[in-house]
């Protein structure tokens, strides 16, 4: 017992240490505007290894490179980063990391292909040959945006793309982890695949149950707003309205109005903001807060950046909600960023970086009050109290991809992997280092290459303040791991909340009540199973029933080819009878090749049973007549082959196999197949008999109408069993196929069997893989397919000899070949 409760307040540390320690205050100062007026959009830098030793000033040139501040923050991040190894004994000993970054700074998409140092217009490459003396391997950081590392790995041939190890920062993004693509690419963020989960944790704990959502009309959007649908759905949380704003401008300029009117008309309170922030979503999000659209905003942290380059009004000024990555503080970034240039980086210009983390403990009163301070009494207070820069999620990847990057190299070098001739090391054994490296970082956090994409993200919470007065505030009200148990992944700070508010009543929803007014319970309503909510989310609309049906294109094109080929058997049958006293119908036994043929035909008319409106019956008669019907002509056809077998070892010594011959044995392993067949369906429909199957959840907006099998151990018993007679009827054929003979079918029989046996065991995965329509269409398939396969490769052959080789079926020529 003892060891259990120690075990149970380990796994609490975090949070009983988050209660009580959490200094997450922060300001900043507003942002100038671009003098530029473009759209920056990427910033690229090439790690290397000199064998030199590497002073900070170093990269004092580096950073005098004129560039907007709201980038300048990524430089300096990896110029900290790279300091920090460089001072480390422990990592790549005698050698220092550099990085180049191009004297133009960041640049926008339309100029980002002539910062690579291996294209076409900086160096001459011959296929097939290697110029350099030493390989060499480039390490490139790219990102924020993900159209930058995109395009970088798009440009690079397959040969440069050998010699160029890519790490991104930014938000992940699952174009990037297509590794057929970008073979070579490393995502350092981890995935969302929690924030659905955790902004719905937000929704429950305030009771806030009438949500907006506006969300990027996209693949990523489209995804992210299934799983938070999924999770809504869960916990009784519904969508006021969903805006999916396209990235086309100029589409989206003709819909502007209705956007502003869907949100403007809503009375849900709290909005969900998910997408680019260069997108067209970031262009009504940045409409809609300078119209003093009064709402709460909840969105992800890289959206700081478009927050803060808005004049805001009072009104608007106390409603972002923002969830960041949780990462561990890294101190000292201010010092170090000043000691670099004391004149060009004061701390009112540092303010303008990010955010600057401050003491609120010291001085609470003042605190409280802040919010309403002059500009000058605001400034003069906040230089006093800050400590330090805080790390934004991007510069965080920085760190990260940087000391990856680093341990990847210093580990192939402690294992000697490459000779002393060699540079830095050929790209591919780094890459396979790179991909296993995993170690702790110098804030004590776990970085696992191996399972980075696997990862789930833990987030911290924010609540941003911007005001007219050009101040930026920010508070962590808590935080959110998925790792905990369900019910204990939320946690939130409640003097934090106190200190933002005025309130502790978080209990009764009065979180920013001014901005939220009552609850919104009596308004959300879950739709009953056959209805669906409408895109503005306030009515219910009947579901479509879906099933395969006769009206619809795919299903009249199976019903008629199976009454065609229903009706070609028939006149194959037609033509057998009419020539039933030629030698090659009697010697292929003709009896078992009129039942082969009837059974045949009623497999192609069973299909009609899985077309149409689903009913008990139906659904009973679909597997009674598939598996008897198909025991028939598999079972005739095990039959024929053993004939043909019996029909060349009678002439051997032994009354035993003439007995056999003469009395017809193997007609009667139809009856018994058969027979056994009628036991096991009759057993399957006694345990678990079939029925009408509704589907509301897997297609929205549609309900599917299928036939479960009922037991699906049953229904593959069926099938093991249908699959043990072609089997045998396939070896016994295979043996026989070379036996001579005028008219062995053997041969057909056994490609009759190869085809049948492979059709069904492709239908097995297609079947565990699909459901609702598609499940039935393939099943069709699979009965249309196999019994035409018989059809054709055992009666196509013989009705060619009947009807345009007469003379092969004659027995006057055959005596004459005979003898001859």
């Amino acid at each position: 017992m003892f060891t259990l409760i120690c075990l149970f307040f380990l796994m609490n540390i975090p949070l009983l240490v988050s209660s009580f320690i959490h200094p997450r205050y922060f300001w900043r100062m507003k942002q100038n505007k671009d003098k530029d007026g473009d759209l920056l959009t990427g910033c690229i830098f090439f790690l290397r290894a000199v064998e030199e030793h590497v002073e900070k000033d170093y990269f004092n040139y580096i950073l005098n490179t004129q560039i907007p501040t709201e980038n300048i923050q990524f430089p300096l991040a990896l110029t900290f980063s790279v300091d920090e190894v460089n001072r480390n004994p422990d990592l790549l000993s005698n050698m220092s990391l550099v990085f180049h970054w191009p004297k133009d700074g960041c640049k926008t998409m339309s100029k980002l292909y002539s910062l690579m140092p291996l294209t076409e217009e900086n160096q001459d490459i011959y296929p097939n040959y290697e110029c350099n003396e030493e390989p060499t391997c480039l390490v490139v950081l790219t990102g924020p945006k993900w159209e930058t590392s995109a395009m970088f790995g798009t440009l690079l041939d397959p040969y440069l793309s050998q010699q160029i190890l890519q790490l991104t920062y930014g938000p992940f993004h699952p174009i990037l982890s297509d590794h057929e693509k970008f073979p070579y690419l490393y995502q350092m963020a981890p995935k969302d695949t929690a924030l659905p989960v955790e902004m719905v944790s937000l929704m429950l704990h305030f009771n806030w149950n009438w949500i907006g959502l506006a969300i990027s009309d996209n693949d990523q959007g489209t995804q992210f707003l299934s799983h938070l649908r999924t999770e809504m759905e869960k916990n009784i949380v519904c969508f006021a309205f969903v805006s999916m704003i396209p990235a086309n401008m100029h589409f989206y300029m003709s819909r502007a109005e209705v956007y502003y009117n869907q949100i403007i008309t809503s009375s849900a309170n709290v909005v969900i903001i998910y997408g680019d922030t260069d997108s067209t979503l970031a262009v009504s999000f940045r409409m809609w807060e300078s119209l003093g659209i009064q709402r709460i905003w909840v969105t992800t942290s890289q959206w700081d950046v478009t927050t803060s380059k808005r004049d805001s009004t009072v009104g608007s000024s106390h409603g972002t909600l923002a969830f960041t990555h949780h990462h561990s503080e890294i101190s000292g970034f201010k010092t170090f960023v000043q000691t670099l240039n004391p004149l060009k980086y004061t701390d009112e210009y540092i303010a303008r970086l990010g955010w600057m983390n401050f003491n609120c403990e010291v001085s609470a009163s003042k605190c409280k009050t802040l919010k309403n301070c002059s500009s000058n009494a605001s400034l003069q207070f906040l230089m006093g109290q800050t400590i330090d820069m805080d790390f934004s999620d991007d510069s965080y990847d920085i760190y990260n991809a940087e000391y990856t990057a680093v341990h990847a190299a210093h580990e192939m070098l402690l294992q000697h992997v490459y000779n002393g001739n060699e540079h830095y090391g050929n790209c591919l054994k780094l890459h396979s280092f790179l991909r296993k490296t995993h170690f702790i970082n110098p804030v004590r956090e776990k970085v696992n290459m191996n399972q980075r994409e696997n990862l789930q993200a833990e987030y911290d919470i924010f609540q941003i303040w911007n005001f007219p007065n050009g101040f930026g505030l920010k508070v962590k009200i808590g935080e959110f791991s998925p790792y905990f148990p369900h019910g204990q992944q939320l946690h939130l700070y409640e003097d934090m909340i106190e200190w933002a508010t005025g309130t502790r009543q978080v209990s009764n929803s009065n979180f920013l009540i001014a901005f939220i007014g009552p609850r919104d319970v009596e308004k959300c309503m879950r739709c009953p199973e056959d209805k669906y909510g409408n895109r503005e989310q306030n009515q219910c609309i009947p579901k479509s029933v879906v099933f395969l049906t006769y009206e619809d294109p795919l299903g009249m094109t199976l019903a008629s080819i199976a009454l065609c080929f229903s009706a070609f058997t028939v006149l194959v049958l037609a033509v057998f009878v009419k020539h039933h006293d030629t030698p090659l119908v009697k010697a292929n036994n003709q009896n078992l090749s009129y039942i082969l043929l009837i059974s045949l035909m009623f497999c192609f008319l069973c299909l009609l049973l899985f077309i149409g409106h689903p009913n008990s019956a139906t659904c009973i008669l679909q597997q009674i007549t598939f598996g008897v019907v198909f025991t028939v002509a598999v079972s005739t056809v095990l039959a024929k082959t053993v004939t043909v077998l019996l029909a060349f070892i009678v002439i051997a010594p032994g009354r035993r196999m003439r007995f056999f011959m003469i009395s017809r044995a193997p007609n009667y392993f139809i009856a018994i197949c058969t027979l056994i067949q009628i036991i096991l369906c009759a057993i399957c429909l006694l345990v678990s008999p079939p029925f009408i199957d509704t589907d509301a959840h897997s297609e929205h907006g549609q309900i599917i109408i299928v036939c479960n099998k009922g037991s699906v151990t049953a229904f593959y018993c069926v099938l093991g069993y249908h699959g043990s007679l072609a089997l045998g009827s396939f070896i016994v054929a295979f043996l026989a196929r070379n036996l001579p003979d005028n008219f062995n079918e053997a041969k057909l029989l056994t490609f009759s069997m190869l085809l049948f046996c492979s059709v069904w065991v492709a239908f097995l995965p297609f079947y565990h893989s699909i459901k609702g329509k598609v499940m039935v269409m393939v099943e069709v398939f699979s009965i249309l397919s196999s019994s035409a396969g018989m059809l054709g490769c055992i009666f196509i052959p013989k009705c060619y000899i009947i009807l345009f080789q007469p003379e092969r079926n004659s027995l006057q020529t055959l005596r004459e070949k005979t003898s001859s």
